[in-house]
């Protein structure tokens, strides 16, 4: 009977496992592009780690993408998973 309490360990382990293997580290990168006023830069961009689930990070990553104008000049960043 010493044995039920290492079963059940051992699936809680399993369990544990499995669900932080899921977790991993996605590189978002977000593409800018200017407007407006001549000798802006054309394009830039830009990456940064996540670290998260596939679906949230790929949530996260997402909100980054931004359309603003200030002064004339015009910036659209638009951001992916990969």
């Amino acid at each position: 009977m010493k044995l039920r309490p290492t079963i059940l360990l051992a699936i809680a382990f399993i369990c544990m496992m499995s669900y932080t293997s899921c977790v991993k580290k996605y590189i978002c990168h977000c593409d800018i592009k200017y407007s407006g006023y001549p000798g802006l830069p054309t394009n830039t961009s830009k990456e940064f780690e996540i670290q998260d689930l596939k679906s949230g990070a790929k949530t996260t990553c997402e909100k980054e993408s931004d359309s603003s104008v200030t002064n004339n000049i015009k910036a659209i960043e638009t951001c992916y998973l990969y």
